[in-house]
Order: structure tokens, then C-alpha cells, then sequence
């Protein structure tokens, strides 16, 4: 019997596994190194979306194009960022040849583990959607449509550059993307693929041979007072669990009326090309809005797209939700 109970003792003990350096190595392997999130200042990105704004509308070969290309890059520069500037002709759906500028910021370089965040940054060329019909082939500011995006990466950009991450970031800023075929005009034949045409080059030529990132994030209007994020049908199909934890981190800091758990349209933008010739999966942070035809808000490709339609509370809500995911997502 006293036989017995030692052998049940030793048994007990050996399958508990006291033993010290183990346990000491398993949770050495659990620990997960984590960087505390940076705070993202609203003011800071409604600023930098106000400086784009100020150049006024920022089409492709035009001078306020050129000279917001250049702030661009000094921004991206200033932030400790190693930026590139892919040029190319790319063309439009009327053949016009458009002096296209893709901005590259890179940060560690060196690194082959990283992230993409991306936006674009030019604007509209028409106001197709403008109820005047006089105004219509005027180019609209786009504060919203594209200024917003990048204003939010301007501001993680310095964030980053104040706290560095383990990992190397890459945030793009995609030209041409808002030069598709106009609503307005009438054509006998369309061409395919008239949107997105600085992420389309980008995709076929990358700035670093076989480029790969873990996961992408596009941002484009994430500006609006109020505005709701439903969950993009493209990005749902590519980087389902991706968009799931977006949604979750701004959820978690208390971003639930701007993060809908809900299913919106599926929209061709940026991140489409970025998966179609890379195999990143992306999802896309937009604006839907159920309750207007266009899903996008009433100001969409208008001249009411001004800074009278950004709003700091919702640029904070979307920047910090994507600074305290990638700071936390190992």
C-alpha cells in the first residue's frame, strides 16, 4: 500500500512538471513584446489635411499637384521616413497621359517583416456628382477624398518616427486614383480599369523587388463628422481576419459608432490592385453611408467636398484604431 501510494506521488509530480527552468523557458516563449501606442493628435492630421486643401485641387499635371507632391515628400522626410518618388505616365480613360507620382515612405527598410498603409493622394478631376451642371468639369478640392487619408498616415508617420516599431512600415501614398471615367459624360466604348492607376503601376512594378508586406490598410475618406465604416465586401473576402481585428481594436477604445459590425458594398479602390498583383491581403477603411445613394455622402466628387466636411473626432477615431493595432498586432 505504502509502495503504491509513492509510485501515485511520483507520478503526480512528474506529470505536474515542477520543474523551474522549464517553466521559467514556457513563459519566456508566451511573453509577447508590446510597445505602448502612441496618442494620435487629431489636430495635427486636420492640419495636415488643411495643408493639402491649400494647394487646391492636387490633379495630375497641374501645378498644385507639383507642389503638393513636394510637401509630401518634406513631411515624410522631416518624419525620419526614407522616401521614395516612383514616376510614371499613366493613361487616363481618355488617353490623356497624366505625370503620375507614387510617395514611398519607408521605415527600416532593411527589414524584410512589414506593413503597408497606403492612400491616395491626388483629386478629383471633374464634380460629376455636383448638381450644377455648369460646374461639373471643374476639379474639386477633395478634402475628404483623399486629403483625409493621407492626413491621418501624415500624423501616425511622426508618431512612428517618435516611437519605432520592431518591424518595417511602408506607408504609400497612390496617385491618379481618383481619375476614372466621369458619371457625366457619355462614352461609345469605356475602358476597364480607369480608377486606381498609380496603385495599378505600383502593383506591376513595386519599389523593391518581390515586395511583401504582412497586411495593408487603406484609408480614404476617414474625415467626415459622424462618418460610419461598414465592413468593405473586398476586404472582407482578402483579409477577413484582418478586418475583423480593426474592427475589434476600435471597438475595444470605444470607437463602435464609427466601426459598424455590419457588411457594407464592395468597392474598387486602392487595395484591390495592391492583393490582384501582389498577394497582400488589405482591407479598406471607407466611409459608407447607407442612407445616400452614392453610399459615400452627399459631398462625393462635389464641391462641397471642403474642409467644411472634416471633422477632428472622426480622423482621431480611425488614427488611433490603426496606430493601436499595428503597434499591438505581433
Amino acid at each position: 500500500m505504502f509502495k503504491h501510494l509513492i509510485l501515485v506521488l511520483f507520478v503526480i509530480l512528474v506529470s505536474c512538471d515542477f520543474s523551474p527552468a522549464k517553466s521559467s523557458s514556457s513563459a519566456k516563449k508566451k511573453k509577447k513584446s508590446i510597445i505602448e501606442t502612441p496618442i494620435f493628435n487629431e489636430d495635427s492630421a486636420y492640419l495636415f489635411v488643411q495643408n493639402q486643401v491649400d494647394f487646391g485641387p492636387r490633379v495630375p499635371n497641374t501645378e498644385a499637384h507639383e507642389k503638393c507632391a513636394s510637401f509630401l515628400v518634406d513631411k515624410l522626410t522631416s518624419f525620419g521616413a526614407d522616401v521614395i518618388v516612383q514616376e510614371a505616365e499613366l493613361s487616363a480613360f481618355d488617353n490623356t497621359l497624366l505625370r503620375a507620382k507614387n510617395i514611398i515612405a519607408q521605415y527600416k527598410p532593411e527589414i524584410k517583416d512589414r506593413v503597408l498603409l497606403f492612400a491616395h493622394w491626388d483629386s478629383r478631376p471633374f464634380a460629376d456628382h455636383c448638381s450644377d451642371p455648369s460646374r461639373q468639369n471643374e476639379p474639386i478640392l477633395g478634402a475628404n477624398d483623399g486629403g483625409s487619408g493621407v492626413g491621418v498616415l501624415l500624423e501616425i508617420a511622426r508618431q512612428i518616427n517618435k516611437k519605432p516599431l520592431p518591424f518595417g512600415i511602408d506607408i504609400i501614398f497612390f496617385d491618379a486614383e481618383d481619375y476614372g471615367t466621369p458619371d457625366h459624360i457619355e462614352f461609345q466604348e469605356q475602358k476597364p480599369d480607369t480608377w486606381c492607376l498609380g496603385s495599378q503601376y505600383w502593383g506591376k512594378n513595386p519599389h523593391v523587388k518581390n515586395y511583401y508586406a504582412r497586411y495593408g490598410i487603406l484609408l480614404d475618406m476617414v474625415g467626415a463628422p459622424n462618418a460610419t465604416f461598414y465592413r468593405e465586401m473586398n476586404s472582407k473576402y482578402f483579409a477577413p481576419r484582418i478586418l475583423k481585428k480593426v474592427w475589434n481594436t476600435a471597438h475595444k477604445l470605444g470607437y463602435g459608432d464609427y466601426f459598424i459590425f455590419k457588411d457594407g458594398g464592395g468597392i474598387t479602390d486602392d487595395h484591390i490592385y495592391v492583393n490582384k498583383h501582389l498577394n497582400i491581403p488589405c482591407i479598406d477603411i471607407i466611409q459608407h453611408d447607407p442612407s445616400n445613394d452614392t453610399s459615400f455622402g452627399s459631398y462625393w466628387h462635389t464641391h462641397d467636398d471642403n474642409m467644411d466636411v472634416i471633422d477632428r473626432n472622426t480622423l482621431k477615431a480611425v488614427g488611433q484604431t490603426v496606430l493601436e493595432f499595428i503597434y499591438n498586432e505581433q
